[in-house]
């Protein structure tokens, strides 16, 4: 009997392929074949993750499809046109276009993370009815039907004329359909539904996630066409999946805010074409997503008056100058230990402030309860706010209201001294704008400038926190 070896086909190698489970670090990306607390490579802990990979048959050796060179476009930098009026697509929400730094940038991927409920699809979707009329979007779901869609634009009074909708969660089909219609904006909602058949794992694991956004990057490089892409967030607040997916978009957006207050902060937290100081705020209405152009007067509505433990303080988010309320409690403790407790503040920064009120300033707080909060959900990080948060904390201590119509600002150093701020033209601009009429800031800084450019405004100026608590 003659026995004849049988060809083996395509079907036949993939069915012999083994499945591999791997730990992938979040963080960096290193893969690892068994589980780790802390990455060897990055050195963050409790990073890696389970998944799932194909491995043939034949091991890593086994050998590979000769893989075709394509064309290859080149041109000199000298070249390259940048002037054209087609650079960035102006979305008509300036809240937006100025986090972005203009608009969206032809050709860019931008990566859009927030917690659920923030209004991530919301905003998206807004986008769609406000970019100039002519430009055709393709709006890609797989966390919802195109009805779905449908109603939440109803509820927006979205025409959709411009939109294309698809429900779709395999990414080979999402890009087949980027080239075939050719949009000129992309918007995947979400980037941890989708699935590739290249990789075995299944939807939202490390690789699924590297996989598809790899390909959206490539389809949106070389059709120049820019992609949004929503990224859902972990329990700890950064984007779900890997670091290399934030590594390789050319923007990240944080859509921040608390649940429980209207009010939503969008942040750029990574930026190729744009500053990343810059902030957006839009209030959360059943209408949609409005935006906030005056933010400093709609965080200081309601401020009480006459009330100790209040303050203002300007920040600079970007270009923008913010007045923001500082509010501090300073109780007697029924614990052996005293609480500090903060709220869009600082911690060790609050701590730091307290040790130079008790060693400069000469207030005993070591007994004594604090608590700080900033109103309105906005975190201040700049150091210009120090001035006011020391003055509310002996405001609060003294029982003794800060004068209304004051607004704190100053950096305060070890020494108890009052330093220098940036910007300080502009934050006298705004606070007079808003109808304030003393300012307490650095004695060096205003030096500098002329009293009289600023009518109506007091402007005390103070070397030291003793000086500025004398104001009180």
């Amino acid at each position: 009997m003659r026995w004849t070896r049988a060809r083996l086909t395509e079907d036949d190698f993939l069915a012999k392929e083994k499945l591999k489970t791997i730990y992938v670090c979040n963080a960096c990306g290193e893969q690892s074949p068994r589980w780790m607390g802390r990455c060897p490579s990055c050195g963050e802990w409790n990073t890696m993750v389970e998944d799932v990979v194909r491995q043939p048959a034949g091991g890593v050796k086994a050998a590979k499809a000769p893989v075709l060179a394509g064309e290859v476009r080149s041109a000199r930098l000298y070249d390259i046109d940048t002037n054209d009026e087609r650079s960035r697509i102006v979305t008509g929400i300036s809240e937006l276009d100025r986090v972005l730094g203009g608009g969206i940038v032809i050709g860019s991927v931008i990566l859009l993370g927030g917690e659920p409920g923030a209004g991530k699809s919301t905003l998206l979707l807004q986008i769609c009815a406000s970019i100039p009329p002519g430009l055709h979007v393709l709006y890609v779901t797989g966390e919802e039907s195109v009805r779905q869609i449908k109603l939440r634009a109803d509820r927006l009074n979205v025409s959709g004329e411009n939109v294309t909708v698809a429900a779709e969660t395999e990414i080979e089909s999402v890009v087949e359909l980027i080239r075939s219609v050719h949009p000129d904006l992309v918007v995947v909602d979400s980037i941890q539904t989708m699935h590739s058949g290249a990789v075995s794992s299944s939807a939202g694991s490390v690789s699924q996630v590297k996989e598809c956004s790899g390909q959206l990057l490539n389809a949106a490089k070389t059709l120049e066409i820019p992609v949004f892409i929503v990224g859902h967030v972990n329990k700890d607040g950064a984007i779900a999946g890997p670091k290399v997916m934030e590594h390789i978009v050319d923007t990240v957006l944080y859509f921040e805010g608390d649940r429980m207050l209207p009010y939503r902060i969008l942040r750029a937290v990574k930026n190729r074409y744009g500053s990343t100081n810059e902030i957006g705020m839009f209030d959360m209405t059943g209408d949609g997503l409005r935006e906030v152009v005056n933010p400093s007067k709609l965080l200081l509505e309601g401020r009480p008056l006459g009330v100790s433990g209040n303050c203002v303080a300007c920040t600079m988010e970007g270009t923008r100058p913010i007045l923001s309320e500082v509010q501090a409690l300073v109780t007697k403790s029924s614990f052996p230990s005293p609480r500090r407790t903060t709220s869009g503040f600082d911690f060790n920064r609050a701590n730091l402030l307290l040790a130079v009120i008790e060693k400069r300033g000469g207030y005993f707080l070591g007994t004594l309860d604090v608590y700080l909060n900033i109103v309105g959900g906005l975190r201040l990080d700049e150091t210009a706010c120090d001035l006011a948060v020391i003055l509310a904390v002996v405001s609060s201590l003294l029982d003794k209201p800060i004068p209304d119509g004051t607004v704190a600002i100053g950096e305060v150093g070890l020494g108890g001294e009052v330093r220098s701020v940036s910007n300080l033209d502009t934050r006298l601009r705004e606070a007079s704008r808003i109808g304030f009429s003393r300012v307490i800031a650095p004695k060096h800084s205003l030096s500098q400038l002329d009293p009289a450019a600023y009518p109506g405004l007091e402007l005390a100026g103070v070397s030291s926190i003793r000086g500025a608590i004398t104001l009180l």
